[in-house]
């Protein structure tokens, strides 16, 4: 059996007794782009997975064949009076950037579990980001990724520069940025930006044999390296340093540590437990 919660219809949340969850944004109408209701809900799941202890990994994806997710929702009220002749007003832009897209962002980059983007279609501005912000990316063979943003003039947000900045460095991610070309899997692989593409037949059982590993894994020790790996690309190397040594005393006092220690002496198979 599994349990669900779905206060939002459009954005699913399975949870299966190996502590495997399954987020769907499910808009296929809308190329599942994100307004702020899907945003919010991205938001409220991620942070209770943090401290929710029967999940263990976090698979995200879109509904239907077509698309992950096209970014942000164009035709949102909001979005269609930044648009218009009377915009926000100064300071308001950043506030609500700040306080909306950037802390979803936040959400997934912080979450203490880890989180596989399953692509499985076109992922394209923010619904690319998405996909970079998550820990590991497996792509559809077919599938793409677009920086919409230049065509349609607009400075790439949802953490873009950030994100590319550190995954392809600074003059691939201005070419991608500053062109807004379609970018395939295959050469998303090359980059680094996708772990692994594959073909589309074979992109579901592939992502979980991956969700199913992670979350048989030492679930407190995965999301300490999470935070030093995410952390270390920030900071200097001393702090980098320090925190490793903060990240390796905090999973020492967790049962997987000493359960990974008796299963090496007693020559047996280890059994985590995620706790």
């Amino acid at each position: 059996m599994s349990s669900e919660t779905q206060a939002s219809e459009t954005v699913r949340w399975v949870v299966g007794p190996s502590g495997v969850a399954r987020m769907t944004i499910d808009r296929p109408d809308k190329g599942n782009a994100i307004s702020p209701d899907e945003r919010n809900r991205i938001i409220e799941l991620l942070d209770g997975a943090s401290v929710d202890p029967t999940v263990r990994v976090v698979v995200l994806t879109g509904a239907g064949s077509r698309h992950f997710c096209t970014g942000g929702d164009l035709g949102h009220p909001l979005a269609r009076r930044s648009a218009s002749d009377s915009p926000f007003g100064p300071g308001e832009t950043v506030r609500l950037i700040h306080s909306g897209i950037q802390r979803m962002f936040r959400s997934v980059l912080e979450c203490s579990k880890p989180i596989i983007a399953s692509v499985n279609g076109t992922a394209a501005g923010i619904g690319a980001h998405l996909a970079f912000a998550c820990d590991l990316v497996v792509a559809a063979d077919d599938a793409r990724f677009i920086e919409v943003f230049v065509r349609r003039g607009l400075v790439p947000d949802g953490a873009g520069a950030y994100l590319l900045g550190r995954l392809v460095g600074p003059h691939v991610a201005k070419e991608l940025l500053f062109f807004g070309d379609d970018l395939d899997a295959a050469e998303a692989q090359r980059l680094g930006l996708v772990n692994r593409a594959v073909p589309r037949a074979e992109l579901e059982g592939f992502v979980d044999g991956w969700a199913q590993r992670l979350a048989t894994g030492p679930t407190t020790m995965l999301g300490l390296t999470k935070a030093l790996v995410n952390r270390a690309l920030d900071g200097d190397r001393e702090t980098a340093l320090r925190e490793e040594a903060l990240a390796v005393e905090i999973n020492s006092r967790a049962h997987d540590f000493a359960e990974g220690q008796r299963a090496f002496l007693e020559k047996r198979a280890v059994r985590f437990t995620g706790a």
